[in-house]
């Protein structure tokens, strides 16, 4: 990973058109030479970024009187020794910047320029193999915790399986209450009208086989929005709250070997 710190300038042309002036900013370039423009505040996103596959070329313009010798799109100025730039050179830093760099996307025509005026800090470090988020709470997590715990439906509940199949696809839970009655779960993290619907779906469709109906419908996840829940009780559907952390340390009633 290299981090610059400059004040840089910088132009994206392709299917957008955008630019930045001229400011003190931070710029990540990644081993893949994708490259993202960061400011002190505001988003928590890169101002500007080009993403893989991409090609970067890094550039000294060189300078005749007050004009850049670089173009504004591909790079073509030759690149110089920095040793060669003189304490003269130095001084004319409002005619050129110290260095050019330019991401061109390998399947576009899209390019972003970006013209360091003044480097304050350049450096690499080496991060090696990253092992990756690991998100806790997820939809299958909440789906996993309530199939072994599934009397959070009803006393006497009975698990049939997860991820129950449909000719529309995958019903959450398939379980059977105390009164022998298939019920269908859906499951969300933030429960709202699109999962009411899906649900809606499920047990229409389930409730056509005569070997399953009635089939009755629970809209269970960690938050329902008042909307979702009024429409959900409208169409006869249970609404259950999950609260995860419960749900993770509670102890499992499954068997195991050790």
């Amino acid at each position: 990973m290299r981090i610059i710190v400059a004040d840089c300038s910088a132009r994206y042309t392709g299917r957008l058109n955008a630019s930045l002036d001229r400011a003190k900013r931070v710029l990540l370039i990644k081993a893949d030479s994708s490259c993202l423009i960061f400011s002190e505040l505001g988003s928590y996103k890169p101002l500007n970024w080009m993403t893989a596959p991409c090609t970067l070329h890094e550039s000294v313009p060189q300078c005749s009187g007050n004009e850049r010798a670089v173009n504004t799109g591909i790079v073509e100025a030759a690149e110089v020794d920095a040793a060669d730039v003189t304490d003269d050179d130095a001084l004319d830093n409002d005619c050129i910047p110290e260095k050019v760099i330019t991401v061109c996307a390998d399947k576009s025509d899209d390019v972003l320029a970006i013209d360091l005026w003044h480097i304050y800090s350049d450096q690499m470090h080496e991060l090696g193999i990253d092992p990756g988020l690991v998100k806790d709470g997820v939809e299958d997590h909440l789906q996993h915790y309530l199939a072994e715990q599934i009397d959070r439906i009803g006393k006497g509940a009975r698990l049939v399986r997860r991820e129950y199949p449909t000719a529309i696809g995958p019903v959450d839970i398939m379980a059977i209450d105390a009164e022998g009655n298939h019920v269908a779960i859906e499951i969300k993290r933030h429960g709202g009208i699109d999962g009411v619907e899906q649900l809606t779906r499920y047990c229409t469709l389930l409730n056509r086989d005569p070997l399953l109906t009635p089939v009755r419908g629970i809209f269970a996840a960690q938050t329902i929005t008042p909307q979702a829940k009024v429409l959900a009780e409208d169409r006869g559907f249970h609404c259950l709250i999950l609260d995860y952390e419960s749900m993770k340390h509670a102890e499992s009633d499954t068997l195991t070997l050790f």
